[in-house]
């Protein structure tokens, strides 16, 4: 599989990565045996996938130490991207929770430590309750200052962000750190980055490592109508917000019509060119320039082989523009906010 190169670094990645979130079991995405963690990593691996996505906390550590124990013996053959919570990048409190990381996946060094999202009080209070930490988030110099220090000792090779829009990259970039890519929601459905996240990361030469490419299952055809899409996953600005049952904070409209009528037209067009659904979705977000990888989640065999075709199909331009238009009233009618779980006024991203 032919490996991509992350911003100026001498780290290159497969095109299809692995999302690890669901891996230790938790209740987002329930339970996850560890037998069969083990054999799709070890699968991934063989397939010539070596980009695997974690954070502290996914499954609360859980998934960190799950994938520790699947790439046990073949560690060198993978690169760790892992992430560290906006609420604990206070510089003394950062270093340790690297160190917890490294810990649980059982590694001297993570190849790309990211901030999970951006450091301001919106985004810090999904992660804790302390008043203090949503009152007084970590200033990005203290933070990255922190990075580049792990850097400096060899514990991550790599800096990375999440979530980041292009004003809070340039707030990155002024404290001396260089990214190497920033992992954003970014597929047929969720295309804001293409305003101004994307064109400003390929001026820069930070790679974009796509999250979501099936949107929680919406572009790999499970669901048939927005009934059908557990409250839990259906809290996105995609859905109208009395979807989520409490879940949802957005108090947007949602835009449910438009997403199936993409989501029916996509299965029409897969099934005339004889693959998946979710094939023709993920091919597509690798067509699109500035892309280094899209995260999977693959929990088992089964899944992975059929996500791996993605990477074999050679989308013609004229389809892509089609799939672009086809999806142009979803993007019209979210708009160009990169945060799809926040109105604008409460963007996490600017």
């Amino acid at each position: 599989m032919q490996k991509r190169r992350l911003g100026k670094s001498d780290i290159f990645v497969s095109p299809i990565g692995m999302g690890c979130w669901a891996y230790g079991g938790g209740e987002y995405w329930g339970k996850q045996n560890q037998d069969d963690v083990n054999r799709v990593v070890s699968l991934a691996l063989d397939m010539g996938i070596n980009l695997f996505d974690t954070a502290e906390m996914y499954n609360n550590g859980a998934s960190e130490i799950s994938l520790g124990q699947a790439l046990r013996g073949r560690r060198e053959e993978a690169v760790i991207c892992s992430k560290v919570s906006p609420s604990n990048a206070y510089e003394g409190e950062l270093q340790k929770h690297c160190e917890a990381s490294l810990k649980r996946l059982n590694t001297d060094y993570i190849d790309v430590y990211m901030l999970h999202w951006p450091l301001d009080p919106i985004s810090i209070k999904h992660f804790t309750d302390d008043p203090k930490k949503i009152s007084e988030p970590p200033a990005v110099q203290e933070a990255f200052g922190a990075l580049l220090d792990l850097k400096k000792q060899g514990k991550i090779r790599e800096i990375g962000i999440s979530n980041f829009g292009h004003e809070q990259m340039k707030e990155v970039l002024d404290t001396g750190a260089e990214p190497v890519m920033n992992e954003m929601t970014y597929n047929i459905l969720s295309r804001a980055i293409e305003k101004e996240v994307l064109p400003y990361c390929i001026e820069k030469d930070i790679s974009i490592v796509g999250s979501m490419a099936l949107q929680q299952g919406l572009l790999a055809g499970i669901y048939q109508k927005p009934e059908d899409v557990p409250p839990h996953q259906a809290h996105s600005r995609h859905f109208r917000h009395e979807r989520g049952k409490g879940t949802s904070r957005h108090g947007e409209a949602g835009a449910e019509t438009e997403v199936f009528e993409v989501v029916q037209r996509l299965r029409e067009i897969a099934d005339g060119m004889g693959i998946h659904i979710a094939q023709l979705s993920i091919a597509w977000v690798l067509a699109k320039t500035g892309i280094a990888c899209t995260l999977v989640g693959s929990r088992n065999e089964k899944e992975l082989l059929s996500n791996i075709k993605a990477a074999e199909l050679n989308l013609t331009t004229e389809l892509v523009r089609e799939i672009d238009r086809l999806s142009e009233p979803v993007l019209e009618k979210l708009g160009h906010n990169p945060d799809y779980y926040e109105n604008p006024k409460n963007s996490r991203i600017r």
